[in-house]
């Protein structure tokens, strides 16, 4: 009697299902169930634990162009996210093998455990290069990310779930991942050897409104010498007014710009009537361009990476950045009086604006760079500068 090879037999416990129909087979790893996002693709080489765990990726399937996945482990220390058990970040992510056995110094788990504990359902052992090619042509896809063990799917449930999600025109993700409660951080970039360090009492004091900010966004301005107190996406002018300020920071986050905007837009407009500088990043880009008349669109592919092209116009520099968005800033309805200051050189997508003659701009990249370049850490000392100006204080040295 004939008997059916050992590979026949094996069921994939792990599928993403498109929502055009598609179904791709994978091994499943991390959480056991289902979760439904935009699948996206993302170039980096490093950093995999601060892009699933930044809070822009919320409601995002990241596959990973890298390959080999894994090998410098999972830690606490490595985290975007400021509320570690809000889980904001990625719901899924996918990689081309199998996870690989931690071989860091630093690891304190398997990335496999982190994945568990974090909530994110993964997938591996599938041809990543073909699938980013796909999204690259067909544009970010809804889809379901599924893992069961014992390989057992409803797979017309999951078409069905996949092709009936709304996808993320018109979501408000940041009312969902914000801080709770206004709070003070201190903390200071990691140092080889001795590990995040504290700031030095400094009377200057920034406002940053939290979107889904990153904790390296969070530690570079303290580094700089800036007392930063982090307030709710949903806080009005007012409450942050009565904080005395001496600049205010607009945060990355994720979801569709025009729907924030809808309380976010109202609140920049009454800080614009101050002279208190203010500084935008990713999602607080584009809401600062909303709330001075510009317009915002939908993203075919989106830009997610740490090796992204961009030119500053006002240094006529050429830098490497880090970026993570589905949205941009449409350059060409940018008003009078607002000017462009840098662009992608991928594809001259709008990257940076600043409000001529004031002391407000803002960047779609990520200058804070965890994961990526270190290219455009100068942003942050601009700004920290501008806010040094308005006190009279020696500004800080160039670099």
């Amino acid at each position: 009697m004939a008997t059916t090879a050992p590979w026949k037999e094996a069921r994939p416990t792990a599928l993403l299902v498109l929502a055009d129909g598609t179904v791709i087979e994978g091994s499943g790893l991390g959480a056991v169930g289902t979760a439904t996002g935009e699948v996206c693709f993302n170039t980096a080489l490093t950093g995999y634990q601060e892009i699933l765990s930044d809070p822009s990726y919320s409601r995002q399937i990241v596959t990973f162009t890298f390959p080999h996945i894994g090998n410098v482990g999972a830690n606490d220390e490595d985290i975007e996210d400021l509320n570690p058990a809000a889980r904001a970040g990625a719901v899924g992510a996918i990689f081309r093998a199998d996870i690989t056995d931690p071989s860091n110094y630093r690891s304190g788990e398997h990335l496999d455990a982190w994945l568990k504990r974090r909530g994110i359902v993964a997938l591996a052992g599938i041809d990543t290069r073909a699938l980013t090619a796909f999204l690259r042509d067909k544009g970010a896809a809804n889809a379901v990310i599924a893992h069961a063990p014992d390989g057992r799917f409803d797979v017309e449930a999951l078409k069905e779930e996949a092709r009936n999600w709304s996808g993320l025109i018109g979501l408000d993700l940041a009312k969902e991942i914000t801080s709770g409660q206004s709070s003070t951080w201190t903390e200071t970039p990691w140092v080889w050897n001795e590990g995040f360090g504290q700031a030095d009492e400094t009377p200057l004091h920034v406002v940053a409104v939290d979107y889904g900010v990153k904790r390296n966004i969070l530690r570079l301005l303290s580094s700089l010498g800036a007392r930063v107190t982090v307030v709710p996406a949903t806080s009005s002018a007012d409450d942050i007014l009565a904080l005395r300020p001496d600049g205010i920071f607009l945060s990355s986050g994720p979801g569709d710009p025009e729907a924030t905007g809808e309380y976010a837009v109202p609140m920049i407009r009454e800080l614009l009537k101050t002279d208190i500088p203010l500084f935008g990043i990713c999602l607080g880009h584009q809401l600062l361009a909303l709330a001075l008349g510009a317009e915002t669109v939908k993203m075919h592919q989106g830009h997610h990476g740490a090796n992204h092209p961009v030119k500053d116009f006002t240094t006529g520099k050429v830098e490497i950045v880090s970026m993570n968005h589905g949205f941009a800033v449409d350059g060409k309805s940018l008003p009078e009086g607002v000017e462009e200051t840098h662009v992608s050189l991928f594809d001259g997508s709008n990257c940076g604006i600043s409000l001529v003659g004031r002391p407000v701009f803002s960047v779609q990249h990520h200058p804070e760079a965890s994961p990526g370049p270190q290219d455009s850490h100068y942003l942050f000392r601009r700004f920290v500068n501008l806010v040094r100006e308005r006190k009279g204080e020696p500004v800080l040295a160039e670099r």
